[in-house]
């Protein structure tokens, strides 16, 4: 968590090096040599949307820290932006002419990417989705990823607790229109509370960023005076939210909701920012994502399916009916 396309360009990367090579390929690890060496060392592609993301660092960070651990060679990739499909399937390209045993991608177009990923698997790569699916999800090998429905679903049951039967005047702060991970996180807090898109005053897409996050609030503010709910996409859209409803003498009457998890949004809950969000766990991903392709790799056996890498609702108080950790619990997992 986190997180539109534009001319291709994507910056290629290594965990745990301190370099970043653009349009080359790297790897670092516990293997000797380039990338495509005959070392016979286990080599494993990590695909992210961004580099910048606290989100992808903390993924990295995981498969990074897991490869070591097993002696394998981590090469990364990262789009310049989230959007850069074509970085991506050159990233996927490169890595599998570099004799990687399996690629872990956050697809930034989940149905662009798939002819790059069906060319990978044709040449015997596993190929695992982390924390965004394919369309279809059929399209990998397998999925490691928060049920981004099921993290929606909790902070909307959350926010309607909060409200205690007070009336609702709601504001949605969204990603970006057909990316997947918006669409569910959207759809399942709607669900939560118990309300339809019909029910929405004002819904803006933000792109995860913070800086949209508090236009999308003031344009809200303009639009709907009286919003009392906005629900964001992540914690940088729910700070910028934030920034508009204090500009406006309104940060302690609107209820503000997010998803994500990470320890700057979750230090936003403490402080009473944002009332909840909904933890996820990208290292977790990263790291499972790792083991399995050692597995295939030393066994030739393919993980399969939808791998639940959990969700928690954290929340600086908890309302009645609503299972929920609290702060302290939500920084010391948190991430970025």
């Amino acid at each position: 968590m986190s997180r539109v396309p534009r001319p291709p360009s994507f910056l290629l990367t290594v965990a745990a090096c301190t370099a970043v090579t653009a349009l080359a390929l790297t790897a670092c690890g516990s293997g000797s040599g380039s990338a495509s060496s005959g070392s016979g060392t286990v080599k494993i592609g990590l695909i992210t949307k961004t580099d910048t993301n606290p989100f992808f660092v903390k993924m990295k960070e995981g498969a990074g820290k897991a490869a070591k651990q097993d002696g394998a060679q981590l090469m990364t990739a990262a789009g310049k932006f989230d959007g850069d499909n074509a970085g991506q399937v050159a990233a996927i390209e490169n890595m599998v002419a570099a004799g990687v045993k399996g690629i872990l991608i956050t697809p930034s177009d989940s149905k662009a990417i798939v002819p790059a990923i069906q060319k990978a698997k044709a040449k015997g790569v596993m190929v695992i989705a982390l924390d965004t699916p394919t369309e279809p999800q059929s399209a990998v090998d397998a999925l490691f990823a928060t049920d981004n429905f099921k993290a929606g679903e909790l902070i909307g049951e959350y926010t309607k607790a909060a409200m205690r039967g007070r009336a609702a005047k709601i504001a949605t702060l969204d990603l970006a229109p057909g990316v997947s991970v918006g669409v569910q996180r959207h759809n399942g807090f709607l669900k939560g509370f118990g309300a339809t898109d019909k029910d929405v005053a004002c819904a803006q897409d933000t792109g995860g960023d913070q800086a949209k996050g508090q236009t999308a609030m003031e344009n809200c503010l303009q639009k709907e005076p009286g919003i009392n709910v906005v629900y964001t996409i992540n914690e940088p859209a729910a700070l910028g939210a934030y920034t508009a409803l204090k500009a406006k003498s309104r940060e302690k009457d609107v209820l503000v909701v997010s998803v994500d998890g990470g320890c700057t949004g979750t230090r936003a809950v403490e402080d009473g920012k944002i009332a909840a969000t909904s933890q996820q766990y990208p290292l977790k991903m990263a790291t499972e994502g790792v083991k399995a392709v050692m597995a295939y790799a030393k066994g030739g056996k393919k993980v399969s399916g939808y791998t639940d890498t959990g969700a928690t609702l954290i929340a600086a108080r908890a309302e009645a009916g609503v299972t929920s950790k609290d702060t302290g619990y939500g920084l010391e997992n948190c991430w970025g």
